[in-house]
C-alpha cells in the first residue's frame, strides 16, 4: 500500500529482533485476531502488492461475513493499464477498467463494464494479495495452545496508526492462501489487526495489508455479476 511499514519496533527494527516463544496471553490474543475482523463485519484495507515491474495499490474494504472485497486498483511505478474497480471473492475477480480512476471507489459499484475471471491460486502477486486479504477473517478463534507448537512467535512491539501493537508471526503454512511462509500480524491488546505482511511466491517483496487506512464502505456485489468458476 502507499503506507508501508516504515516505523520501527521499540529497540530496533522487527526484522532484525529474535524471535521468542508467545506467552499464554499473546497467544490468545494472535488466536483472537482473524475472529475480531469476522466480529466488526468488515474492515477498511490497503493492500500493497509488490511487482518487478511497478506495483499495485488497492484500496477500499472486505465484508468477512460474505467473503467478498471491492475496491480500487492504482498501478505505483507503472502505467495506469491496471486501473480501476475491483470486486472478488475467494473464486473470482471482477475487474473495471478506468483511464482515470478515483482515489476512492464509489459505494455502490456501477453496473456496466465488468470482466469477470477466475481468481488464480498461483502465479499472480495481485490474487494472491486479495486471497489472503480475504482470509484474514474467521467465524471463530484459532486454537491458542496449538499456535505455539506451530511456530507462531512473538518479535516486538510497534505503533500503527497511533496504535501499539504487538508484532507476531502465525504458523508455519506454505499453503494457505498463497502465502510463501509465515504471515507476519500487527496486533493490538485486545486482538485487533492492524496490519499483515506476507511473502508470495510470485512477488519479490512481500505483500502488505493495512486495516483502518479509511472509512469501512459496507460491500455490495455487483449488479447481475455471476461469480467466475
Amino acid at each position: 500500500m502507499a503506507v508501508v511499514a516504515t516505523l520501527l519496533l521499540t529497540g530496533g527494527d522487527p526484522e532484525s529482533r529474535v524471535p521468542r516463544a508467545l506467552t499464554p496471553d499473546e497467544a490468545n490474543q494472535l488466536a483472537i485476531t482473524r475472529f475480531r475482523n469476522y466480529e466488526a463485519h468488515g474492515r477498511a484495507v490497503t493492500i500493497t502488492v509488490p511487482g518487478s515491474a511497478g506495483g499495485l495499490v488497492v484500496t477500499g474494504s472486505v465484508d468477512y461475513r460474505r467473503k467478498l472485497g471491492y475496491g480500487v486498483v492504482h498501478g505505483t511505478g507503472r502505467d495506469t493499464s491496471s486501473d480501476g474497480l475491483i470486486e472478488w471473492t475467494a473464486t473470482s475477480v471482477l475487474v473495471h477498467p478506468m483511464a482515470n480512476a478515483p482515489a476512492r471507489a464509489p459505494a455502490s459499484p456501477p453496473g456496466p463494464g465488468w470482466y469477470t475471471r477466475p481468481l488464480q491460486s498461483s502465479g499472480s502477486s495481485l490474487d494472491s494479495s486479495l486471497a489472503i486479504a480475504l482470509s484474514l477473517g474467521s467465524d471463530r478463534p484459532d486454537n491458542a495452545q496449538l499456535l505455539p507448537q506451530n511456530g507462531a512467535a512473538w518479535w516486538g512491539r510497534d505503533q500503527v496508526g497511533g496504535h501499539r501493537v504487538d508484532v507476531m508471526t502465525g504458523p508455519s503454512s506454505r499453503d494457505r492462501s498463497g502465502t510463501a511462509g509465515n504471515v507476519r500480524y500487527w496486533i493490538g491488546s485486545d486482538g485487533t489487526m492492524y496490519r499483515a505482511r506476507a511473502g508470495v511466491s510470485s512477488a519479490p517483496q512481500p505483500v502488505v495489508i493495512d486495516f483502518d487506512t479509511q472509512k469501512y464502505v459496507p460491500v455490495e456485489p455487483v449488479p447481475g455479476a455471476a461469480p467466475a468458476r
